[in-house]
């Protein structure tokens, strides 16, 4: 293979794109540790207008501010939404809180992007596209795992269509996580797949497309200080004859040599594999790899392009600048809360799935 030739194939156009206009004024509620480390380090990379912060630890909210150098620190929802620069409001509270925030934000008429889960039931889901519709505003998720650099450069080959008829995708964890740095989470008795393997479900949708039906099983590991799951296998049958697999361990204590995290999409025509760096020293991380491989192009050369930036914060730049860019162009957003509504059908189908030990279809989460 020619290097001037393997170039070409090897601009996977991956990268977040930004809005022409950086100017629409953003408002956060939440001043949690995903605020701090993904949120505003990727509104700051970006250079989106963030006009202020609210939480309901105002000396939280207050140490954000100082740090971010952000204008106002705000004593109420209510304030915040009054402030009319605020045009989207970037919402970062746990799911149980999030319907009726949400309502208050739209009500405003201001657009949101919510923090995902969207809901901890289908029905909470649903009310929050309900109010988004019902007010004539956007509403985005916040599943940016869509725009890790792995995920969209896997994208872009699967539309190029060198993969072929997509068979397989796999997503495979082995790493320790400490779930005690977010002590609330440790208290939900649903906890792997609402939390963390939710990203592998949308990603999963999201380059092959929505799967018939999931067979799911979650574990605990002994004497483990969280009440929910924190190992999970999920089965899908995907469009036609594809299948996914996500396999997801938290509890690998050999050590970050023995750690792991990556991904594995294969077709009739070609092949992609590759790691999601974040989680081989989370938080730090380091960048994603990837491979391919494909009949169309060259059927003995494995083309590995450098991609560059993270999940975590450089993803977060995807999300925000989606929903600002469906502002600006007035279309969809293709991360929105309606689009959303399929990815929480397929995480409680999955945790139907573990309590009834059977295949559960999506179209029975209603």
């Amino acid at each position: 293979m020619n290097l001037m030739d393997a170039a070409g194939w090897l601009d996977l156009d991956y990268k977040p794109k930004l809005p022409q206009d950086l100017s629409k004024g953003i408002g956060i509620i939440g001043a949690g540790a995903i605020v701090t480390e993904c949120h505003l380090p990727a509104y700051r990379m970006a250079g989106f207008r963030v006009i202020g912060i609210y939480d309901i630890d105002r000396n939280k909210a207050q140490a954000v501010a100082e740090q971010f150098k952000l204008p106002h620190v705000f004593q109420s929802v209510e304030q915040l939404l009054e402030h009319p620069d605020i045009e989207i409001v970037d919402i970062a509270i746990p799911a149980k809180f999030q319907p009726e925030t949400v309502e208050k934000v739209v009500a405003a008429g201001k657009h949101v992007l919510c923090q995902k889960p969207l809901g901890e039931s289908y029905q909470e889901a649903k009310r929050i596209v309900d109010a988004c519709e019902q007010a004539g505003v956007k509403g985005a998720v916040n599943q940016q795992m869509r725009w890790a650099p792995g995920i969209r450069a896997s994208h872009s080959i699967i539309q190029r269509g060198w993969l072929g008829t997509i068979t397989q995708a796999t997503i495979q964890v082995n790493v320790l996580t400490e779930f005690d740095q977010w002590p609330w989470i440790t208290k939900l008795d649903r906890l792997e797949v609402m939390y963390h393997s939710i990203h592998y479900l949308d990603s999963i949708r999201f380059l092959v497309g929505t799967p018939e039906y999931i067979y799911a099983d979650g574990a605990k590991y002994p004497n483990q200080l969280c009440k929910g799951e924190t190992r999970a296998m999920i089965h899908m049958k995907l469009p036609g004859e594809a299948r996914g697999l996500i396999h997801d361990n938290h509890n690998n204590w050999a050590g970050q040599d023995d750690w792991s995290a990556t991904f594995r999409f294969e077709g009739t025509e070609g092949m992609i594999k590759g790691t999601n760096g974040l989680l081989y020293n989370y938080p730090v991380g380091r960048e994603d790899t990837l491979s391919f491989i494909s009949k169309q192009i060259d059927p003995g050369y494995w083309f590995t392009p450098r991609l560059t930036g993270k999940w975590f914060p450089h993803a977060f730049i995807g999300t925000m600048g989606e929903l600002m860019r469906s502002i600006e162009e007035d279309r969809e957003v293709e991360n929105s809360v309606q689009d959303n509504l399929l990815t929480i059908q397929m995480l409680f189908a999955a945790y139907r799935s573990m309590e009834q030990n059977r295949a559960v279809y999506l179209e029975e989460i209603q």
